[in-house]
C-alpha cells in the first residue's frame, strides 16, 4: 500500500510539473501573439478580477518601481490598460484592463476555459472540492516559499 501511495505521489508530482510546463508554453505562445513579455503577459493576469495599484503589481510581478512603470506605460501604449483613480482616496492611482484588453486576451484563453469547464463537468463534486484543497495548498506552500527566496 505504501508504494503504492510513494508512486501516486511521485506521479502527481510529475503530472503537475508537466502542467506547469504545458501552462508556461501556451502562455509564452499568447505572449509572442500579443507582443507581450511574460512579465506583461503576468502583469495582465494579475488585473482579469480587479484593478490594482502599481506597487501591487509590482510586488506580484516581481519587477522594481521603475520596471513596474515601464511596463505599465508599455501595456498603455498599446491598448491593454489604463490607468484610473481609486474611488476611495483619488490620490491612489489604479491600473485596470480596458475592454480592448480583455477581448484581446479572452480570444486566446477564451476557448481553453470553455474547454476546461467541459473537463471538469466529468468530475464529481467531490473530487472537485479535493482538486480545489490541493490547489489552495499548494498555492500557499509555493507562496511561501517565494517569500522565503525573497528575504
Amino acid at each position: 500500500m505504501a508504494a503504492s501511495r510513494q508512486r501516486l505521489a511521485a506521479e502527481l508530482g510529475a503530472a503537475m510539473q508537466a502542467y506547469q510546463r504545458s501552462t508556461q508554453a501556451f502562455d509564452d505562445e499568447v505572449g509572442r501573439q500579443l507582443g507581450l513579455n511574460p512579465a506583461d503577459l503576468r502583469c495582465l493576469d494579475w488585473l482579469v478580477d480587479e484593478a490594482r495599484s502599481p506597487s501591487e503589481l509590482s510586488e506580484a510581478t516581481g519587477l522594481s518601481s521603475a520596471a513596474t512603470t515601464a511596463m505599465v506605460d508599455r501595456l498603455e501604449r498599446k491598448g491593454f490598460v489604463r490607468r484610473t483613480r481609486s474611488v476611495e482616496d483619488r490620490r491612489r492611482v489604479l491600473v485596470e484592463m480596458t475592454e480592448e484588453g480583455r477581448e484581446r486576451t479572452g480570444s486566446f484563453y477564451g476557448p481553453l476555459v470553455v474547454d476546461g469547464t467541459a473537463l471538469l463537468g466529468r468530475f464529481s463534486a467531490d473530487e472537485l472540492a479535493s482538486m480545489v484543497r490541493h490547489l489552495r495548498e499548494i498555492t500557499e506552500l509555493t507562496d511561501r516559499h517565494r517569500s522565503r527566496l525573497r528575504s
